[in-house]
């Protein structure tokens, strides 16, 4: 049976998250827990304005989480260490006949690194993939959602300190990995970035997640992050970055349209650089699921460039901030699940 995953585009069923659990993402002190939870309720409500949301829950949290979450949040429990679902959760992906299957990466925790803990999230893609009805497709590849952007059409944009990052898949090359990203998502044609964000490369980031880069509009265009002061050493890294996809083609032979879409003007925080993004955003079904970081002017910029990108589609923006500060943005949390046809 030959698997696609669909551009992010296409019509969904529902967006799967997670509740986050004890550790890391809840922080050291009750108003920390109270920030992330608030947060991840807050796009569940958004995307519950244009479709339905299932948040997958551990049991220790799940009295907390109906507090936070609305009724008509979907709550199915299983035990978590953290609450990144787009990067411990499954891909979803289309066979040519319509049905639903679901691409069970291996997770180890952003390639192993020291704090982190992912014995239990290890066990989501397969609890996911059951709750949701999907084929399961197991793969051997250590790779996370994040990691990846598909067009649809046979294209995937991935990154060298992602699938080739020695932590993660330290036997594999470059023909090993593309063989395997065709085999499970249908991408015959990969876009390979040669490193990530400023932030991302640091100890409590991904080593190079591509949606928090770059994303697909549609075919033929991409939106791409660009840092445009001086000072912030992204500067030069998305100079590169875009350099590389400018020089790029999608499956089909044809160059990018690329559009800019500008960092918000903030350089750093207590922790350093910021990688905010308004590239990390989620398509749903009459809509998008935008990054705001209060800053009125380039918040509303970024709006317009997407509401452009994604015409016909609502733009409902949510305070990101809290997120930046743990890892990710609004992409990483969620997960969108395509509508089978069979």
């Amino acid at each position: 049976m030959t698997w696609r995953m669909p551009a992010e585009t296409a019509p969904q069923d529902r967006v799967w998250m997670a509740f986050p659990a004890s550790g890391y993402t809840l922080g050291d002190d009750a108003t920390s827990a109270a920030e992330a939870r608030q947060t991840w309720a807050d796009v569940a409500h958004a995307v519950l304005e244009f479709e339905p949301v299932s948040m997958v829950v551990d049991p220790a949290e799940a009295a907390v989480a109906r507090r936070y979450l609305s009724a008509a949040v979907e709550l199915i429990e299983a035990p978590l260490d953290d609450a990144w679902m787009r990067d411990i959760g499954p891909s979803f992906v289309l066979a040519d006949d319509g049905k639903l299957g679901a691409v069970d990466w291996t997770f180890n925790g952003w390639g192993g690194q020291d704090w982190a803990r992912w014995g239990k999230d290890a066990e989501i893609g397969r609890r996911v993939t059951g709750a949701s009805g999907a084929t399961s497709i197991p793969s051997s590849l250590v790779n996370e959602g994040g990691g990846i952007q598909v067009d649809g059409l046979g294209t995937v944009l991935a990154t060298l300190s992602v699938q080739l990052d020695p932590g993660r898949n330290p036997h594999a090359d470059r023909a090993t990995v593309e063989a395997e990203l065709a085999r499970t998502i249908g991408a015959g044609h990969v876009v390979w970035l040669p490193r990530g964000l400023t932030r991302d490369q640091e100890r409590y980031g991904t080593r190079g997640h591509v949606d928090i880069v770059a994303a697909i509009p549609s075919p033929g265009t991409l939106l791409v992050h660009s840092q445009d002061d001086p000072e912030h050493p992204d500067y030069l890294i998305t100079r590169e970055l875009r350099r590389v996809l400018a020089a790029s083609t999608d499956a089909a032979g044809t160059p990018w349209t690329i559009i800019d879409l500008p960092a918000p003007t903030v350089l750093a925080d207590a922790e350093g650089f910021v990688d905010y993004s308004y590239v990390n955003h989620l398509v749903v079904n009459g809509g998008v699921i935008a990054c705001s970081f209060g800053e009125d002017r380039a918040d509303e910029a970024a709006r317009e460039i997407l509401a452009a990108a994604y015409p016909g589609r609502s733009v409902v923006a949510v305070e990101a901030r809290p997120l930046f500060a743990r890892g990710g943005g609004v992409h990483c949390i969620t997960q969108q699940q395509p509508t089978a046809t069979v």
